[in-house]
């Protein structure tokens, strides 16, 4: 686990700005442990856990401004002072306009600027501290630093509705402990906070402009191949051939760390059999006509990429899907390698791993995703994102409808009239009824809506494709695991989201479909961002090319009548390659791969049931009051056999669990001091005092 964490701190009168902000309440000195120091007080910043040397950049333009960048960046130290002499200026969008993954801190004066990303992969935290505000780029540590409480209400909101920002806003699941939301940075001038955003947003009060498809696609080819570039063109890493500071304390033993092996030293990628991660391994092998790419980079000409396709033999159906991928391997540059997954890497089947800064449904299948990633390279491609930022989420229908564009609601429509295995034309009436009424409802009215849901427990959705489609075509609604929560959970959630009132919802006039958008790619991001820490290899880097701000922004500039069509990821993929001189794929490209998933899923929950059962025997959510032990056992037992009940849902209950005891077991601090600070988030009882349920309790 990688991140960096800083203060800003008040001046103290007219002495000159306090230096010792680095002393606790008892007088210790605190300091990070396992922390490099990027630049000292005021305002200190360090680099806390295995970063690599290229990984971490600070450029200086004199001793009162300069910039830290860290992560994989494209940029040029030149490029770098460029951008800090523009945030100088108020230009915050400068800061995230270069090429790869990264973030971002500008220090001017005692002015300090945090830039968080696009996607919300690179999440940024602040809580007051010290009469201040202390950030970072994990919550946990910022957690121990003020001793926070676990804030329940958090965690029913993560339940309860995650898709929905007004539910969850900025709370993180520690008490005080917030999150920067993602397009948005952190300003902190002497200890005061400030939130702006710096990346606009798409506006109803007139018409969407025109776009030029053709345009947008290479706009989209170009930004990945100079994400690709950024990643190749950076100093290749030898696994094991640097210093390994170890985990951060607490966040699981040394020894099951080491244990997780290490990766081949080169450039990898996954290679499914689908078009998101064919697309990222044909670039990044360097193929002829693909521009910026480096052939033979690091070790010589003729290197090839290691492209890792996981085989799952316990789960039928994934056949053709492995013909694909072999079959885009076949090229001499590519070289293959086929991971076989037994029943021991089903989901749900090894849930013991490390603790992660936030719970996320990746917990249940972290053992099935490092079995993949174990024969992977030192650094590795991954197709993460692709569906969030190019495929189009359903409530863009009534994006189409306010730019009275109707005539391209016939090919998705035809598409959800023929996945359903009916010609009645009532498929065709309901989806557009319901767009029109989305199109017609302000945001506000759709936030109550939910809430009166919540509060009353009208929580089924119809079935089937159509019927998901159509639960889509609303501001806000339940998440999948919100039917299991206690009657006292969904009302706190409820009282969370009329609350909300006051508070700022979507921009000024921003469409629906686009903000359901962005909320679906903002969950996805923070859920890859608890994979890679619980799937975590030693000295292995994941690269998501498809979250990079540039690629983020790109997407965005699709035209919505482009991105609707069916099997528009797959034909704007292809598009790409082409550009880039890639014109050779195999039959079935871009076929979709949902029913195995839930197939492993269930079969992994038959494996599993035993241990399952025990984890809800006495569970601590229900110690916290937000399910009861023997309705959740009643669920999985269902969904084990062959109930039709929503996996996502119980996914998401499994994960806060484990998320919980792991928690709770865990031992040390991220930070120096003295003996009595073992923990700044202590040992105990989950339970909230009765009506407390949003206020925290202390685990």
């Amino acid at each position: 686990m990688r991140w960096l964490v800083g203060w800003s701190i008040a001046t103290a009168g007219t002495s000159g700005p306090v230096t010792a902000g680095a002393t606790g309440p008892d007088g210790e000195a605190l300091q990070p442990v396992g922390s490099q120091l990027l630049w000292s007080d005021p305002d200190p910043l360090w680099a806390v856990g295995d970063w690599r040397p290229d990984e971490v950049r600070v450029v200086t333009v004199d001793p009162h401004t300069r910039i830290a960048v860290l992560g994989t960046c494209g940029a040029s130290d030149e490029d770098l002072r460029l951008g800090l002499l523009a945030a100088r200026g108020g230009a915050l969008r400068h800061l995230t306009a270069w090429s790869g993954s990264y973030t971002a801190v500008a220090r001017i004066g005692r002015r300090v600027t945090v830039a968080g990303d696009l996607a919300g992969a690179r999440p940024v935290f602040h809580t007051p501290w010290s009469g201040g505000t202390a950030y970072a780029t994990a919550a946990l540590p910022l957690a121990d630093l003020v001793e926070a409480h676990l804030d329940i209400g958090h965690l029913a909101a993560l339940l309860a509705a995650p898709d929905v920002p007004e539910a969850l806003h900025d709370s993180t699941p520690y008490l005080g402990v917030h999150r920067v939301p993602p397009g948005h940075a952190l300003i902190l001038r002497q200890g005061a906070r400030e939130i702006a955003g710096y990346d606009p947003v798409t506006s109803l009060a007139v018409a969407a402009p025109p776009s030029d498809a053709a345009g947008a696609v290479d706009g989209v080819r170009d930004a990945l191949v100079e994400a690709v570039r950024a990643r190749l063109t950076a100093p290749r890493h030898v696994p094991g051939g640097g210093i390994d500071p170890g985990p951060v304390p607490g966040m699981g033993p040394a020894e099951r760390r080491a244990a997780r092996g290490t990766p081949v030293p080169g450039i990898g990628a996954d290679l499914s059999g689908g078009p998101a991660s064919a697309t990222l391994a044909l670039l990044a092998a360097g193929l002829p006509g693909v521009p910026g790419t480096v052939l033979g980079h690091g070790s010589g000409a003729g290197e090839r990429l290691l492209a890792v396709t996981f085989n799952d033999l316990a789960v039928p159906g994934r056949e053709a899907e492995v013909e694909r991928a072999g079959a885009i391997a076949a090229d001499p540059r590519l070289h293959h390698v086929v991971v076989a997954g037994g029943e021991e890497t089903l989901p749900y089947t090894d849930l013991d791993g490390p603790l992660t800064d936030e719970p996320g449904p990746s917990l249940v299948t972290a053992a099935r995703h490092r079995a993949r990633l174990a024969a992977g390279s030192a650094d590795h491609f991954t197709g993460y994102g692709a569906r969030q930022v190019l495929d189009a989420h359903p409530a863009r229908l009534a994006d189409l409808l306010m730019d009275r564009k109707r005539r391209h609601l016939v090919r998705p429509v035809a598409a959800l009239t023929t996945a359903e295995g009916s010609v009645s034309m009532m498929v065709p009436a309901r989806v557009y009824v319901a767009a029109r009424r989305l199109a017609r409802t302000p945001y506000r009215s759709g936030v109550d809506r939910l809430a009166d849901q919540l509060l009353r427990r009208r929580l089924d959705e119809p079935g089937g494709t159509v019927g998901a489609s159509l639960a889509a075509l609303t501001w806000a609604r339940p998440g999948p695991a919100a039917r299991w929560l206690t009657g006292e959970a969904l009302a706190e959630v409820s009282g969370r989201l009329q609350n909300a009132v006051g508070r700022p919802g979507p921009g000024p006039g921003q469409r629906p479909g686009d903000f359901r958008a962005r909320a679906a790619l903002a969950r996805h991001a923070a859920d890859l961002r608890v994979l890679e820490q619980a799937a975590e290899v030693r000295f292995q880097r994941l690269h998501a090319p498809f979250l990079d701000n540039q690629v983020v922004r790109a997407c965005r500039a699709l035209p919505e009548a482009l991105r609707v069509r069916p099997g528009a990821r797959a034909e704007i993929l292809r598009t790409v390659l082409e550009g880039a001189g890639i014109s050779e794929l195999p039959s079935g490209w871009g076929t979709p791969s949902h029913a195995p998933s839930a197939t492993a899923a269930r079969a992994g929950l038959r494996i599993a049931m035993p241990d399952l059962l025990r984890l809800f025997d006495t569970p601590l959510l229900a110690d916290a009051g937000l399910v009861e032990a023997r309705v959740v056992r009643k669920a999985l037992r269902g969904a084990a056999e062959g109930e039709p009940l929503p996996l996502d849902g119980l996914a998401d209950l499994v994960a806060v669990e484990l998320w919980l005891r792991r928690l709770l077991a865990r031992r040390g601090t991220c930070w120096t001091g003295t003996p009595a600070r073992q923990r700044a988030v202590p040992t105990g009882s989950v339970a909230p005092a009765r009506g407390a349920l949003g206020t925290g309790a202390r685990p």
